[in-house]
């Protein structure tokens, strides 16, 4: 199992207990390791979110799109994100594309 592996599991898990915060530590080191990797966005913008550090959720949601541009769940968090920081206007058009794509809020 690779290291970047390990360092995400360990991040889930983390975040799975609802420690948001210390999740971050592993799964910023597992970014480093792995950039390209989508899963490891899509828990790190989790756990930014979680721990309300909008601006770094956004950064992560928005990877996420770039190497997957049709991932639903990656438009409706980067809606979520946008609308936390009151970017209602742009959020729409990722809420829009979310719906589109079959991802849902609820």
């Amino acid at each position: 199992m690779s290291e970047a592996y390990e360092l995400y599991q360990e991040g889930r898990e983390r975040l799975r207990a609802g420690h948001a915060a210390q999740a971050t530590v592993p799964l910023e080191r597992a970014k480093r390791l792995e950039p390209e990797k989508a899963s490891i966005r899509e828990a790190l913008g989790i756990a930014y979110f979680r721990i309300t550090r909008w601006s770094e959720a956004e950064a992560e949601f928005r990877k996420m799109l770039e190497l997957s541009p049709v991932d639903g769940y990656a438009h409706l968090a980067l809606a979520r994100s946008l609308e936390k920081q009151g970017r209602a206007d742009e959020a729409r058009r990722h809420r829009k594309l979310a719906r589109g794509l079959g991802a849902t809020s609820e």
